[in-house]
């Protein structure tokens, strides 16, 4: 079943491009197919896993559509002083966790760079987290998370 969801995920290839601070690596694999499908094996996913969370990888891109794109993602070492939280107007966020676990906060709003009115919720392996466009999201706390990252822009 795990095979599966990870086929189906890869075949997705869905998000909107996202600035890397320049300190990160960023590493596109290939440009998202219009004409056929695109996979990626479990093997596959589970060596670039793996290396990213060896060489402590912040982002490897899949697949790179413009408007939509799949991601590996990786944090680790994040506590409540060090949180970044992001919201993407017009982009929808599916994370899949792959290895670790954090605390995600969703909602709530900014106020003197303090989030706040978020809903702080514990993620690990298996879970899945939708994050509408526009909603404040970050890990707030983990010692090492890795999760699929699927995003794509709502239409206009």
């Amino acid at each position: 079943m795990r095979s599966h969801i990870l086929a189906v995920i890869s075949l997705v290839g869905i998000l909107s491009a996202t600035p890397v601070a320049a300190q990160q690596v960023r590493e596109v694999r290939e440009a998202a197919p219009s004409d056929r499908a695109a996979d990626f094996p479990a093997e596959v996913l589970a060596h670039e896993i793996t290396r990213i969370e060896a060489e402590d990888i912040y982002l490897v891109r899949l697949l790179e559509g413009g408007t939509h794109n799949t991601n590996i993602r990786h944090d680790e070492n994040i506590t409540p002083d060090t949180a970044v939280y992001r919201s993407h107007p017009r982009t929808v966020d599916v994370w899949i966790v792959q290895r670790g676990s954090g605390t995600l906060v969703t909602g709530g709003r900014m106020v003197n760079d303090e989030l706040v009115d978020g809903v702080e919720r514990v993620i690990g392996e298996g879970d899945l987290v939708f994050i509408p466009a526009g909603t404040l999201h970050g890990i707030k706390e983990t010692i090492s998370i890795t999760w699929l990252n699927i995003r794509y822009d709502m239409a206009e």
